[in-house]
């Protein structure tokens, strides 16, 4: 275990350190910045080996990926996550790397030409910004003050002006139009006064129905004052790392929902003044906000347990059909829900427009009457029946 001992350090120059830290770990591999992880090896045959050997993850996030998907990688480092994913997604898909240091950029963009032509097709570029401000794109911004230096107050509302016209205009990453962020290590590096801007940042570039899947650093209880002033510290992915609930309600105020911790290490990575830090990995989906419809549909929760709350306090009891509105009923045949519920469709489809009720927040019995208005009472033969049930 490292002796973590180093200079104070606050949220305003967390990100000097960490760019040096990492400039450092690009240039020498540094063992003390990652976690044992076993990869998919199929993935890694055509990746270059400096790019393997200064992969600083803590999980293996490119397993949430899948064929023909927009994916977003925040803090992409070397670009081992990226060149996985690559394969994954195949030629229909997209890969998008975002970083702020310089040397790992240079490392991943060098090997980018490389792993394309191994893998038949080019599908991934790296961008220069900080995660907490996808709109900003940093290689734009350095063309435009290569031409127009700051030196004075009125360059520098000049910049201020420019910097607002490229978030707007030539937004690096664009609103709902990625398919899955992916991160490995990386969120717990961004300022404590940053990261509500980083998950709202996340959220906003996601398509509805996208998913997040983050591999981070969580401790079990909050770090000191003292540990976040360490420099050492929060750049080695421990005293910036949110707690087990804390990354849930950061992802949670976000709008996220289907929050899941797919995976929590056993073992402690690291431990600092009794505070256990370990690795854990966790989904999030994007999708539930939108207008309700009542169409009298119905969802029964089949078990095990005796009910269940979603993240719109709606809660469902095992074994009732439960009302919900179109929306809801559309959620459950998704992830993370799929599978967890029978689905009971109307007899006769409901086309004209009823807005739920805004009265009605949360779920009631969705009575048979209501399930088959409409339809006529009929009354079947057995003797007609082919087969038995």
């Amino acid at each position: 275990m490292e002796d973590y001992t180093g200079v104070d350090a606050t949220n305003a120059d967390v990100r000097d350190d960490v760019q040096e830290r990492y400039a450092a770990g690009a240039n020498a591999v540094e063992a003390a910045l990652c976690c044992p992880i076993d990869y998919d090896p199929q993935y890694l045959k055509i990746i270059p080996q400096d790019v393997l050997d200064r992969d600083y993850g803590c999980g293996d996030p490119s397993r949430y990926v899948r064929e023909g998907d927009t994916v977003l990688d925040l803090g992409s480092g070397g670009g081992k996550i990226c060149f996985i994913a690559s394969q994954i997604v195949g030629p229909e898909g997209k890969v998008i790397g975002v970083d702020m240091t310089d040397d790992m950029l240079d490392l991943a963009r060098s090997n980018a030409p490389v792993i394309a032509e191994r893998v038949g097709y080019a599908n991934v570029e790296f961008k220069r910004g900080h995660i907490e401000d996808l709109k900003l794109d940093l290689d734009q911004l350095n063309e435009w003050l290569a031409d127009n230096p700051v030196t004075d107050a009125k360059g520098m509302e000049a910049m201020e002006a420019e910097i607002l016209r490229m978030k707007s205009e030539m937004t690096m990453i664009p609103d709902n139009s990625v398919d899955v962020i992916v991160s490995n290590c990386v969120l717990n590096l961004v300022s404590d006064s940053k990261k509500k801007q980083l998950f709202a940042e996340m959220f906003r570039v996601l398509k509805v129905g996208g998913r997040v899947a983050v591999s981070d650093i969580i401790s079990d209880e909050d770090s000191p004052e003292e540990l976040k002033k360490d420099a050492r510290l929060w750049s080695g992915c421990i005293s910036g790392a949110l707690t087990e609930l804390g990354f849930v309600a950061a992802l949670e105020e976000a709008g996220f929902h289907g929050i899941t911790i797919d995976k929590f290490e056993d073992e402690p990575w690291q431990i600092v003044e009794g505070i256990e830090y370990r690795s854990a990995t966790y989904l999030a989906y994007k999708g539930k906000q939108g207008e309700c419809l009542e169409k009298n549909q119905a969802v029964i929760y089949k078990g095990p347990w005796s009910f269940v709350k979603d993240d719109d306090g709606h809660v469902f009891q095992r074994g009732e059909r439960s009302a919900v509105c179109e929306k809801t009923f559309k959620l459950m045949q998704k992830e993370p829900y799929a599978g967890q519920f029978y689905l009971v469709e109307p007899s006769i489809e409901v086309t004209e427009r009823i807005d739920w009720p805004a009265s009605d927040c949360g779920v009631r019995r969705r009575e048979p009457e209501e399930t088959k208005k409409g339809a006529p009472k009929i009354t079947t033969d057995p003797s007609q029946s082919s087969s038995c049930c």
